[in-house]
Formats: C-alpha cells, structure tokens, sequence
C-alpha cells in the first residue's frame, strides 16, 4: 500500500471515529461515500467494509459510554437482537442489488435521515 493511500484511508478512519463517537454514526455515512468517491471503491464492498469497520468502532466506543454509566443495557440488549437478525437479512439483500440501485437506495436513505434530524 502506497504511503498517500495508507494517509487517506487512516484520515477516513479518523473522522468516522470521531463521527461515531460524537454523533453514533459515521459507518455508513463516512465510510460508504468516501471509500467510494475518493478512494473509488466498488459499492457493495464500501458497504460491506462499511459494516466491518462498524465493530471495533462501537467497541470502542461503547467502552466509553459504559464507563461514564450512559449505556442503558437492557434497552441495548433488546435492540441488539433485532439488530442481529436486520443485520443478517440485510447482508444478504446486499448481493441481490445492482450497484445503480445500491446507491440510490443508500442516497434516498441518508436525504431522510438528514431531513429527520433538521426538523427534531
């Protein structure tokens, strides 16, 4: 690995760190559009790179929340299991959708959320 594409995936990195810790989320809306647009990635692989980088991220960060007692557990549990079977049949959805359509459901996706925290 060139030493420049090291310094951008490391800085991708850093800021979706700082994102998920801050806000928690940077996953998908950091990771996906930069490792696609920058680093000119093919999308189902942002995507599921998107997800990988999603677990050492909410270690640590979760690691954080729990030490200063602002993770309500049983509400995580619950969550987490749904979570687990969404997360799988998501997955799975993942190979069936062409990369056009993978980005406009993914765009469509990141316009609501957006939409959603400005009028919250």
């Amino acid at each position: 690995m060139h030493i420049i594409e090291f310094a951008k995936l490391s800085t991708i990195g850093l800021i979706t760190g700082i994102l998920n810790g801050l806000f928690g989320s940077g996953g998908g809306t950091i990771v996906v559009p930069a490792l696609n647009l920058i680093m000119k990635t093919e999308v189902h692989k942002c995507h599921a790179t998107a997800i990988a980088v999603i677990l050492p991220l909410t270690i640590a960060s979760s690691l954080v929340y729990a030490f200063h007692g602002i993770t309500d557990w049983p509400l995580t549990i619950k969550v987490g299991m749904g979570s687990v079977v969404g997360g799988y049949i998501g997955a799975s959805l993942l190979n069936r959708i062409n990369s056009s359509m993978l980005k406009k459901i993914f765009g469509i996706f990141m316009i609501a959320a957006a939409i959603r925290m400005w009028f919250n």
